[in-house]
């Protein structure tokens, strides 16, 4: 698992600190509970990926991750808060199609990443924290073999669709949308939407290997 583990952090799949709540409150156990349902079907969805290993394609693999992803984050919210202040001045068929290259975006980054098995298991650890705005943040760890273990903390927001995560934390506190803010902020300012399109499709083509997903 170490080149699965090290992959995640080469790839860049999070990054930059989040500011959570220093006076974080632990949650009701009912609340808690439901935030941790769409974390526990992700990571179950994880490790049926990872052991099929090399006997499923990419193509397979972007497909079974997909409706999980899908239903486990809110893409809408996550990209607005990357692209950031410009996101509600856009007009509405260039929003549609940035979440869609989004959308491929982040199952080929999923799928790229957890391809392999090395007999590593998903926990969820530790109590769920409030980080204020009614999220709260599921605590979870990728843990090896050898007992080394990456940590990958859920965002997670209740809303009409139930929880679903807007954010992803390395180490307990790098954010992966903040480290997207930067990255799109940067596209957009050089090319607009064209110019971000072209780079999450690119994005997508190196993780799959220049297969279609």
């Amino acid at each position: 698992m170490t080149q699965t583990i090290s992959s995640i952090r080469r790839r860049g799949l999070l990054g930059l600190v989040f500011a959570a709540s220093a006076g974080a409150v632990p949650m009701r156990m009912a609340a808690a509970a439901d935030a941790s349902v769409p974390v526990q079907q992700l990571n179950t969805a994880l490790l049926v990926s990872m052991k099929a290993g090399s006997g499923m394609s990419f193509a397979q693999r972007f497909a079974t991750l997909t409706p999980v992803l899908e239903q486990t984050f809110d893409l809408d919210a996550v990209l607005a808060a990357s692209i950031g202040l410009s996101w509600p001045t856009l007009p509405n068929d260039q929003k549609a199609q940035l979440l869609a290259a989004f959308r491929r975006y982040t199952v080929a980054s999923y799928a790229a990443n957890f391809n392999s098995d090395s007999g590593q298991t998903f926990q969820i650890s530790g109590s769920l924290r409030s980080v204020g705005d009614g999220e709260v943040v599921v605590p979870t760890k990728l843990v090896s073999t050898d007992g080394s273990a990456v940590r990958l903390d859920y965002v997670m927001r209740d809303g009409p669709s139930g929880w679903k995560a807007v954010d992803v934390l390395a180490d307990g506190s790098i954010s992966r949308v903040a480290v997207q803010r930067s990255d799109f902020r940067h596209l957009m300012a050089s090319g607009g939407v064209p110019a971000l399109m072209v780079a999450l499709e690119q994005k997508v083509s190196s993780l799959s290997g220049g297969m279609n997903a």
